[in-house]
């Protein structure tokens, strides 16, 4: 994402010596001009005869006592005098309060991209790209302002984005929140905290239907009025065994050692079980009864029946194998399914009653008719994550096959994913395989991480860097501590040339000898302690930048979110007095600069 070349120059610095030259020319200038207006406007205050015209011989005529000072012309110089130490004292003052403003690593910006170094992100270019692709609405993601010259900047509709960001660095008011805010068509978000959905749920109705899928009631959500089937997804052995690889991916702990035998076994086994169940219009539930009676044959008949003969035997040799091989593969298999055991769980994914009147969520329907889906669930010993993984790759596969039948080969109006805390809630092992695909389909998909090694425990040291890779932008919020990440960060951003002056004395001689050394232009140290408010960004195609947040706070939905907030959070004031306390700590300097430019 990084140019191969980062390298700039330190920008020319002033020396000591020279500084003290230009100061005394100043006030030399400033006398000159003083007395000159003071006896010129003097003379002619008090009637006397003009002054000479060259300022100089007016000035030494005023020394020498050729040139008459009346008492008019010492009021003037007063005057002036006065005026130029307020308009210094002014000077003075704006600069200190630049200087409180500034973070530890804002001088880092000079020697980053702007200007044309970022072009390819102003609000110009992805206006251009929205309109070539006959997006309407809204130019771009936002993402926030750069530093140098406080101009807003976006991601286009066709870029893929990853966002690491530490605990409480503002990854929700800064990315998620404005991103879902300006989508002008269909949402998609995880999440393991309300938050989200509180602040975004009242303006996101305006754009359609919101649906939030709550199976561990984190926003205390209940299945009354819809319910989802996730064997409905499941429409032959290929997405059969999609859907149990998330269930295998999303129980298992991080980091936790998988058995080469039974784990493949296990997820074989549970994905001839799905597809059973789902040929013979069963409740995904019967697939747990079944995992809890190694030797019922019915799913190997069913699946005969339904023209499965392979996988059909693949479940029989399970079933048929010797016992402790067999309670093996089966146990393994249940701790996959185990949180089809939570009641409160089954009722968001199985109909009530035979007669059950609420509405089947459909996500080739949502994708067609816009709105947001948010699916929240909490990590942890009987997670929902598998659910919403499942739920998450159905609207988006559904999204898909709606863009291959489209003009173009992608969505009229673009899909928009956030996943937030997708490394907890959101397992999704092929999708580093799928993400530089999805852009170019208008699905496009914000990963968010709290850091590398999140990343690394769902997909894999490659699979990270693949998914780094793919995407087209990244964002790093500070707040992580992983040296190795931080250390190649750091790299990407790139080197200067520090000019390095050194003074020597001999012999009754002084000597001056400058020499270029090369030094990163943000360390280890300045990116880990990198304060709230500020983020690096790297996007195909530019340098570096380094930027300023733009919390929604500060945004134009402002007002809406609050009222959103208000509605629907049971702790809405102590929510609104941090977000204020977040407005503190990223600065005073956003409430300064002006609104993000709008289309």
């Amino acid at each position: 994402m990084a140019t191969t070349n980062n390298r700039r120059p330190q920008p020319g610095r002033v020396t000591g010596e020279t500084i003290a030259l230009f100061v005394v020319l100043g006030l030399v200038m400033v006398a000159l001009v003083t007395v000159y207006a003071a006896a010129k406007f003097g003379h002619q205050i008090a009637g006397l005869d003009p002054i000479p015209a060259d300022p100089w011989e007016t000035l030494f005529g005023v020394i020498k006592g050729d040139v008459a000072w009346p008492m008019a012309s010492t009021v003037i110089a007063v005057a002036v005098l006065l005026v130029l130490l307020l308009l210094g004292g002014i000077a003075w003052w704006v600069a200190a309060r630049r200087r409180s403003r500034s973070s530890r690593v804002d001088h880092a910006a000079r020697y980053m991209g702007r200007g044309r170094d970022v072009e390819p992100l102003t609000h110009k270019a992805v206006a251009e790209t929205a309109a070539r692709l006959g997006v309407e609405g809204s130019p771009g993601v936002p993402i926030g302002r750069t530093l140098a010259a406080s101009s807003p900047i976006f991601g286009s509709w066709e870029d893929m984005h990853i966002d690491i960001w530490g605990p409480r660095t503002g990854k929700t008011t800064s990315r998620a929140v404005p991103a879902i805010l300006e989508a002008p068509g269909a949402v998609l978000v995880t999440s393991n905290k309300r938050d989200v959905l509180d602040a975004t749920r009242d303006p996101r109705l305006a754009a359609g239907p919101v649906w939030v899928f709550d199976p561990q009631s984190v926003a205390r959500e209940e299945p009354t009025e819809w319910w989802w089937s996730p064997l409905s997804y499941v429409t032959d052995e290929v997405r059969a065994a999609k859907l149990a690889e998330h269930f295998a991916s999303g129980s298992r702990d991080p980091g936790a050692r998988t058995d080469a035998f039974f784990d493949p076994s296990a997820q074989d086994l549970l994905a001839g079980l799905l597809l059973a169940a789902a040929l013979d219009g069963r409740p995904i539930t019967d697939v747990y009864r079944w995992l809890t009676r190694p030797t019922d044959n019915e799913p190997v008949t069913i699946l005969q029946n339904g023209g499965y003969e392979l996988t059909a035997d693949q479940v029989a040799g399970v079933v048929f194998a010797p016992e402790k091989q067999r309670g093996g593969v089966y146990g393994t298999a249940q701790q996959m399914a185990s949180c089809l055991t939570n009641r409160q769980v089954a009722r968001w994914v199985t109909p009530l009653t035979s007669a059950d009147h609420r509405r089947q969520f459909s996500p080739e329907a949502f994708v067609r008719e816009g709105g947001t889906l948010y699916s929240l669930s909490k990590e942890g010993r009987g997670t929902a994550g598998p659910l919403v993984t499942a739920l998450t790759v159905a609207v988006v596969e559904a999204a898909e096959e709606l863009a291959a039948a489209s003009p173009g080969g992608r969505l009229p109006t673009p899909l928009l994913g956030v996943l937030d805390e997708a490394a907890n809630v959101c397992r999704w092992r092929e999708l580093p395989n799928l993400y530089s695909h999805y852009g170019s389909r208008g699905i496009v998909l914000m990963t968010i991480l709290q850091s590398w090694s999140q990343g690394v425990d769902v997909w894999g040291e490659s699979g990270m860097r693949k998914l780094w890779s793919a995407s087209n932008i990244a964002v790093y919020g500070g707040g992580v501590k992983e040296r190795e990440f931080l250390e190649m960060l750091s790299a990407l951003i790139g080197d200067y040339d520090k000019r390095v002056t050194s003074v020597s004395t001999g012999r009754g001689q002084r000597s001056v000898n400058e020499q270029l050394t090369r030094e990163r232009i943000l360390d280890v140290a300045d990116l880990q302690g990198m304060p709230k408010g500020r983020a690096v960004v790297l996007a195909s195609g530019t340098r570096p930048t380094l930027i300023t947040t733009q919390p929604w706070m500060n945004g134009p939905h402002a007002a809406a979110v609050k009222a959103s907030i208000a509605a629907h959070d049971p702790s809405a004031t102590t929510t609104l007095d941090d977000a204020q306390r977040e407005l503190v700590d990223v600065g005073r300097n956003l409430a300064a600069l002006d609104d993000p430019v709008r289309s």
